[in-house]
């Protein structure tokens, strides 16, 4: 017996291209019940505002074997029958190595991707033609234990007027769950090491006025019931959610783009891949503008001078990374006491 398939007609600036989706009943988040098939009509239905975010950047996959309840694995070079249409872009990664990576440009690939068990896409801060040099400063808010939503986002609040002092305009998103991300259009002068920096004192300036409130220890028995501004995702090859990608969260919610106006009173619950076209339908993209007007890093590492000078010096890398120069010890401190 043939295997269940459809075939979805996309269209693109190369013309429509007829796509396959095997399984499209098959449902990949149980507790929602949306399926493959949605899931794919979803990329197609959210595509330009999705691409213009996402695409033309290295991206890697998170892709899972069955639904989101069950293992996943990240992908990052391009898997064997990849279209010869797809763009793969050669990328260094912290261990000095260098492969290919997809890229995203158009949504015809978006769905050849959802057909390869894709559900989360995470974007690289740089561009396909400059994969060395971020143009996007990107800040993650992490809630911890004991805090909630609407203490991410006055802490969100926060964040944006330190930016402003350093002369950045940032925009803000949902994690897809209980957090959210900044970005901050920068221009591409300066490497992963120097932005994280500037990702770093910004932080530490944050956490200097709001030290109830914000974290910046890496070390989660340290963190207290304090929203962790995780300054290692400005790292090489550490990526969040890209705008508009599906999380793997029961509900099937998204990692939505918002208007500062309306952050106080947003359920990030409420956006889902089922509601998330209408609203772009209705409202629009509210990131469209977010690369107009790129900012300079001058501020921002300034401030990490002067904190350098004043004994802050770098914080520790994950722990995947190799030992980088400046770099703490990566030790837990009740690990360190024992210790000595």
């Amino acid at each position: 017996m043939a295997s269940e398939a459809t075939t979805l007609e996309v269209p693109g600036p190369h013309g429509v291209r007829e796509m396959r989706v095997s399984s499209p009943s098959r449902v990949v988040w149980p507790e929602a019940g949306v399926t493959k098939l949605e899931l794919a009509e979803y990329l197609v239905a959210v595509a330009p505002a999705f691409l213009a975010h996402n695409g033309d950047r290295p991206i890697s996959l998170q892709r899972f074997g069955g639904d989101v309840t069950g293992e996943w694995f990240f992908s990052k070079n391009p898997p064997k029958g990849a279209p010869e249409w797809i763009r793969t872009v050669d990328v260094t990664y912290p261990s000095g190595r260098t492969h290919p990576q997809l890229v995203a440009d158009e949504a015809a690939a978006l769905v050849w991707m959802a057909q390869m068990n894709t559900v989360v896409f995470h974007p690289w801060p740089s561009t396909a033609a400059d994969t060395d040099h971020p143009d996007e400063l990107r800040i993650d808010l992490d809630p911890q234990p004991g805090t909630d939503f609407a203490d991410t986002v006055a802490v969100a609040h926060g964040m944006r007027e330190v930016l402003a002092e350093a002369g950045l305009t940032a925009a803000v998103k949902t994690s897809g769950s209980r957090g959210l991300h900044l970005a901050a259009p920068i221009r591409p002068d300066h490497d992963f090491i120097e932005v994280r920096h500037g990702v770093i004192a910004a932080a530490r300036e944050l956490e200097r006025r709001r030290p109830d409130a914000v974290t910046t220890s890496w070390w989660k028995e340290e963190r207290g019931e304090r929203i962790f501004l995780d300054y290692n995702q400005a790292a090489r090859d550490r990526t969040t959610a890209g705008a508009y990608s599906p999380r793997a969260l029961p509900g099937a919610t998204v990692s939505t783009p918002v208007s500062w106006d309306e952050l106080d009173t947003i359920d990030p619950g409420a956006f889902t891949i089922r509601t998330v076209p209408q609203r772009l339908a209705e409202i629009g993209d509210p990131w469209a503008d977010l690369h107009d007007a790129p900012g300079s890093m001058a501020t921002l590492l300034e401030w990490w001078e002067r904190d350098v000078a004043d004994g802050l010096g770098d914080l520790v890398y994950p722990p995947d990374y190799p030992k980088m120069p400046g770099e703490p010890r990566r030790v837990a401190p009740s690990r360190a006491r024992k210790e000595e």
